[in-house]
C-alpha cells in the first residue's frame, strides 16, 4: 500500500490559518475623502484600511457601518449611518426609499443637483488622468457636466426621467426595487425618478405573485407602453390589467427569449425627426432627452459631409446610422454593426428608406475585419459598459477616419480606450459630458477624436 505524500509545513500552516473575521456591522468614525467611480466616496480607518462609503459626501465626518468585507481585505464597503459633520452640499433625500440598506437605484439623493454634477465631473477627470494620462484641457473639456433640458428643478424636486424601470417582486407579490448589491427587494409605492408614462401604469399597486420581475417601458416618441413579465419557474402568467393600455411580453422559461403575449412587440421612439421601432430587449436611451442630445453632440462633433463613408459600431436600432445617412446623402454610405438579432431587425426596418445603409449582425471585433473595409471618413461607436477594447480600437485607428465619435456611459472604459486611441495616433479634440442619469452616479460622455497630426 502506497503511503500518502506528506503535506509541506507551508501547506499545514495554511490549512491551520483561521478564516478572516467578517467586519460586517463594524462601525468606524471617519473623515470622508474624494468621490470615487461607482457612487461612493473614499475614507480610511485609523488602521489605514480603505472604505468605500455610500450615502456620504466629500469632507463629511460620519459613522460608517461596514456592509461588505473582512479583516485583511484590500478594501471594505460601508454605509454612512450617522452624519456628524455634514457637507454644505447635503440635502434631505427627497425619496423615502433612499438611504442605508434601502433602495439601491439612486446614489446621490442626498446631494444637491449641482453637487451631483460636480461629483460626476470629478470622477471623469480622475479617470481621464489615471487611465489615459489626460487633463481636462488636453481632452478639450471644460470640466462641466450638463443637465438635460428640463432637468433643472427647485430643491426637493426630482426629475422623472427613467422611461424603463425594472421592478423586482418580493415573496408577497409586491413590486419593488432591489437594494444595493443585493437580491433583497425594497417594496415601493412610487419611484420618484420613473417617467410619468411608467408611473401612470400603476404597477406598484398590483399583486404580482408568481412573477420574478416586471419591466415597464414608456416610449417618449409615442404613447406606446409595454410591460415585460418574467415568471418564476412553473408560474402562470397573470391577466394584466393596468391603469393604461399596454402591450405585454413575457420572458420564456426555457429559452430566455422575449415573446409576445398581446399588443405590439415593440415601442416607437423618435429622434432627429425620424421614428424608430425598438423591439423588446432592444437598446434605447432611458432619459427622454438622451437620444436627441447625444445624436446632436455626435453630429456636431463629426460634421458629416455629402459623400462621406461612415461606420456606426454597436449601432443598436440605428439612431446614429440614421442621422449619418441623412447627412452624407445619396453618394455617401453607412455601415452599422450590431450583435443583437432583434436590434438588427429593427435597424434594418428603421433605415429601409436609405439605399446606402447596410446593417451587419455580429460582434464588432469579429464582423469588422470580415467586411474588408480598409478606410472610412467617419466613425461613431457606442460600446457597452466594458468599452471597445484594445483590439477594436487598434483596428479603428488604422482606417484613417477624419473624425471619430465615442459615446460612453462609463468614464473608466472611455478613458482606457482613449489611451488606446492615442497609441493608434488619435487625439481627443473635444469631450462633452451630460447628466442623463440624475440622482445616480452614471454619466454619459461624447468624445470627438481626430488624427494627432492635425493637432500638432
Amino acid at each position: 500500500m502506497q503511503a500518502e505524500p506528506k503535506k509541506s509545513q507551508a501547506g499545514n500552516a495554511e490549512d491551520a490559518r483561521p478564516p478572516a473575521e467578517s467586519l460586517i456591522g463594524r462601525e468606524y468614525e471617519v473623515e470622508v475623502g474624494p468621490v470615487a467611480h461607482g457612487g461612493h466616496c473614499i475614507a480610511r480607518t485609523e488602521e489605514g484600511q480603505v472604505l468605500f462609503v455610500r450615502h456620504t459626501l466629500p469632507g463629511e465626518r460620519v459613522i460608517a457601518r461596514v456592509t461588505e468585507g473582512e479583516e485583511g481585505a484590500r478594501f471594505l464597503r460601508a454605509d454612512a449611518v450617522t452624519v456628524l459633520e455634514p457637507s454644505k452640499d447635503r440635502v434631505e433625500a427627497p425619496c423615502p426609499y433612499a438611504g442605508p440598506g434601502r433602495c439601491g437605484g439612486c446614489d446621490w439623493q442626498h446631494a444637491k443637483p449641482g453637487a451631483q454634477r460636480r461629483l460626476k465631473g470629478e470622477v471623469i477627470a480622475e479617470q481621464l488622468q489615471r487611465l489615459a494620462g489626460l487633463t481636462p484641457e488636453e481632452a478639450g473639456w471644460d470640466g462641466t457636466v450638463m443637465p438635460a433640458e428640463g432637468d433643472k428643478l427647485p430643491p426637493g424636486e426630482v426629475p422623472s426621467w427613467r422611461t424603463r424601470v425594472q421592478y423586482a417582486v418580493d415573496e408577497d407579490g409586491n413590486a419593488g426595487l432591489r437594494r444595493h448589491r443585493s437580491h433583497e427587494v425594497e417594496p415601493i409605492e412610487h419611484c420618484m425618478i420613473a417617467a410619468e408614462g411608467v408611473s401612470e401604469l400603476g404597477i406598484e399597486q398590483r399583486d404580482w405573485s408568481g412573477m420574478a420581475s416586471i419591466e415597464a417601458i414608456a416610449a417618449t416618441g409615442s404613447q406606446d407602453r409595454q410591460v415585460i413579465l418574467a415568471p418564476k419557474p412553473g408560474a402562470r402568467l397573470p391577466i394584466v390589467e393596468l391603469d393604461k393600455p399596454v402591450s405585454v411580453m413575457r420572458i420564456g422559461e426555457k429559452d430566455g427569449g422575449t415573446h409576445r403575449v398581446h399588443g405590439r412587440p415593440f415601442v416607437r421612439e423618435r429622434a432627429d425627426g425620424r421614428t424608430y421601432r425598438v423591439g423588446s430587449g432592444g437598446f434605447w436611451q432611458v432619459h427622454p432627452k438622451a437620444a436627441e442630445t447625444l445624436m446632436l453632440a455626435v453630429m456636431q462633433g463629426l460634421t458629416p459631409r455629402k459623400g462621406d463613408t461612415a461606420l456606426d459600431l454597436y449601432c443598436g436600432v440605428g439612431l446614429f446610422a440614421g442621422a449619418l445617412a441623412d447627412r452624407v446623402g445619396d453618394k455617401g454610405a453607412v455601415l452599422g454593426i450590431e450583435s443583437g438579432k432583434r436590434a438588427v431587425e429593427d435597424a434594418r426596418h428603421n433605415l429601409a428608406a436609405f439605399d446606402r445603409v447596410r446593417i451587419e449582425q455580429g460582434k464588432v471585433e469579429s464582423v469588422l475585419p470580415r467586411t474588408g473595409i480598409t478606410e472610412a471618413d467617419l466613425i461613431v461607436l457606442d460600446p457597452p459598459r466594458a468599452g471597445a477594447g484594445k483590439q477594436t480600437v487598434r483596428h479603428l485607428s488604422g482606417l484613417g477616419a477624419r473624425r471619430i465619435a465615442y459615446v460612453a456611459c462609463d468614464p473608466a472604459a472611455l478613458a482606457r480606450d482613449l489611451g488606446y486611441f492615442r497609441e493608434g495616433g488619435y487625439r481627443v479634440r473635444t469631450l462633452r459630458a451630460f447628466d442623463l442619469f440624475p440622482m445616480t452616479h452614471h454619466v454619459e460622455c461624447v468624445a470627438i477624436l481626430e488624427p494627432a497630426a492635425k493637432g500638432s
